[in-house]
């Protein structure tokens, strides 16, 4: 017997105002039947779990247990530029004057991520 990843659980204030932001970061819809208000907002990704916003009353506190890396298609400094303008902040960047690193930023609600090099940048064969 095994488990399989259902959801990708986000506790937050707001779920259709957090959806929507990662919604954008990751060109991935929001569920169908999801609208302002509701108490939980899930963002369809094409392969495997969904993410799941969930309101609850507290705020983020500390810093994340378990957080999302990203890789984007393109140039990870370029990703981060865009990221920011959806409404991210920069938490600590740990890029190399080499092109190595990478750079921890939070969506609007605090909850921190990696962006990394893209496949491109790290040589990678397949990305």
């Amino acid at each position: 017997m095994s488990s399989h990843l259902l959801h990708i659980s986000v506790d937050c204030a707001d779920p259709y105002k957090l959806a929507s932001f990662w919604s954008r970061v990751l060109d991935h819809p929001l569920g169908s039947d999801d609208v302002p208000g509701d108490p939980e907002v899930v963002v369809l990704l094409p392969d495997g779990p969904t993410l799941l916003f969930l309101q609850v009353p507290e705020e983020k506190a500390g810093k994340n247990r378990l957080h999302l890396d990203l890789r984007p298609d393109g140039p990870r400094d370029e990703e981060i530029e865009r990221v920011l303008g959806l409404g991210a902040r920069i938490v600590a960047d740990r890029r190399n004057p080499d092109g190595t690193g990478w750079a921890v930023l939070a969506d609007p609600e605090g909850n921190e991520f990696c962006v990394v090099r893209s496949a491109a940048e790290r040589g990678d064969v397949t990305p």
